[in-house]
Parts: structure tokens; sequence; C-alpha cells
């Protein structure tokens, strides 16, 4: 927590330790910056113990894997050989951002809980390869001495080998500094073993993309899970108030507005899909309020 006006630390930030990497001509700070003074949200270390799988069989696997896999910890240098980075490319808090509840002072986050398989190829290995899908598991990072192998840490059913959840909505009050809520955000109905959709809603908590907007009335709108739902959770508590079927999946953070004419409140989505599932992919704005009779008999506006 930063003051906006200078870039200095409100909240207590500490220089820790950090593991070194032995990858010739890369150089190495011996420590990084922790904010010590705010609540670690999906900050847990790894471990073995931690592994999962559907079955006993992948279950295994990935156990395998994890202990033939280089992991230091927080801040594990990618090297020539293969290791386990967490949190991955793809978050921690990513590119949704927080929202802020100004009236009850909470910071509302969300956040995605996926280790990545990392590796430095050689520069003549990667320039080997013609073409590459700049979204792929292979970077050629131009001139550098090295080429980049990134990719999900999952089991032979394409399943995550760490044990869920791997998404979840948190509320944190910046008078205390402490977590307030933490809650599993996103089903599996949609996605299940081997890209193939499981169709029960099992509430494991799955990977977000796309944050969460609050309102002065005390609702958060999130539509950035892989299954295909807007959904209003209570701000205060984390309760899960409503949720809206979508056509396919909302990555993105929703858009709020007050339609004059009406006087409804109005939430849009952009539902263009989820990764997950190239099948699904669309082009929809959906939007949702509250009906015309409700706000006639005036009810409160959310």
């Amino acid at each position: 927590m930063l003051d906006r006006r200078t870039g200095q630390p409100i909240a207590e930030v500490k220089e820790q330790p950090v593991p070194a990497g032995n990858a010739e001509g890369e150089r190495y700070s011996p420590t990084q910056p922790y904010s010590v003074g705010m609540p670690a949200i999906g900050a847990e270390l790894l471990a073995e113990n931690k592994t999962w799988g559907m079955t006993p069989l992948d279950h295994l696997y990935c156990r395998i894997l994890f202990k033939k896999y280089q992991y230091q910890g927080d801040f594990t240098p990618p090297s020539t050989q293969k290791g386990l980075q967490s949190p991955g490319n793809n978050g921690g808090f990513n590119w949704g951002s927080a929202s802020f509840d100004q009236g009850r002072n909470l910071l509302i986050v969300n956040d995605l809980r996926m280790p990545v398989v990392t590796r430095l190829t050689s520069r003549e290995e990667i320039d080997a390869m013609p073409s590459l899908d700049p979204h792929g598991i292979y970077s050629k990072m131009y001139k550098t001495p090295y080429g980049m192998y990134v990719d999900n840490f999952m089991s032979p059913l394409y399943v995550p080998c760490m044990q869920p959840p791997y998404g979840t909505m948190s509320a944190i009050d910046m008078v205390s500094r402490q977590l307030v809520w933490q809650r599993p955000v996103g089903t599996t109905q949609e996605v299940g073993p081997l890209g193939i959709r499981l169709g029960i809603p099992f509430n494991v908590g799955m990977p977000t993309l796309g944050g969460a907007v609050t309102t002065q009335g005390g609702v958060t709108f999130i539509s950035g899970t892989q299954d295909y739902y807007l959904r209003a959770i209570e701000t205060e508590t984390g309760k899960e108030l409503w949720k809206g079927a979508l056509p396919t999946g909302g990555q993105a953070t929703p858009l709020i507005y007050m339609d004059q004419a009406s006087g409804r409140e109005v939430i849009v989505v952009n539902a263009a899909g989820a990764p997950h599932n190239p099948r699904d992919r669309g082009d929809y704005l959906v939007a949702f309020a509250l009906p015309k009779t409700v706000i006639e008999q005036g009810a409160p506006k959310q």
C-alpha cells in the first residue's frame, strides 16, 4: 500500500532474502521487497503434501514431478533445469485489478493460484524453432542468451497438480489491514479433466481472469471466473447474493452505470470466452438491471 502522491509505502515493506540462481551470465538480487504490513493473499509455499490429482495415479505423478523439479520457495529463479514458480506468469493478482469500497474501507481482490513449470533453453534450441505462438509455452526472448519454456503445472489429465482453490476473492480492511473474508470463486461446471465440460458445479475456486467492481450499496460484481456467470457478492461478508448466466466466459471487469431515463443501475459484461474452452468463443455485451417494477416500488438501488 503506497501513498499515491509520493509512491512511499504506508504499510511496512521489508527486504527479505531470496534464492540465487546459477544461470551463466545472470545477476541475482540477494533480497526482494515484501509487503509485510498487508495480508499476503495466496502466498503459501508449495509443498509435496499439497500436491493433488483426480485419481491416485495422477496424484502420484504430480508428487513425483514436484520432487523432481527445482523449487526454492518465493522468487525461485529460472534455470536450465525445469523448476516451479508460484505465483505463475498468469497471476497472483492479474490485470483485472482490485476494487475499493471507500465507504466501508474494504479492498476487494481476486487472485489466481496456478504454479508454472519454467526452464531456460539454449539460444541454439530456441532459434531452431521456425515459428512460435506468441502465447505458447516457448518464448524466444530476442537479444538474450536464452529462450524460455513456461507451462502450467498440470497432471496427465490436464488438471492442476496442486490442491485447490485455484482462484479466490478476498476483502481486506484498510484500517486494520486484516483479512475480513476470503472465499473460493468459480466452479467446475464448464471445465474438467482433459478440457471436457464437467457439468457439475463443484465450488473449488477456479482461476480468475478479470477483476471485480463494487457499488455504494454494498454489492461486489465479478464475471472473471471459469464458469459462465456474473456474480453478485455481499461486500461486507463475501456471501453470494445472486448469479446470472452468460452465453460464454466473461473474462473482463464489469462496468456499472446509471441509466438516467429509467433510473436503473445497469451492469454490463463483455463475454468473449474463457481461455480454457476455445469452442465457446463469443463477442457479447450482456447487460443486467433490476426490473423496472422493482424500481417503481421504491426498492433500494444496488
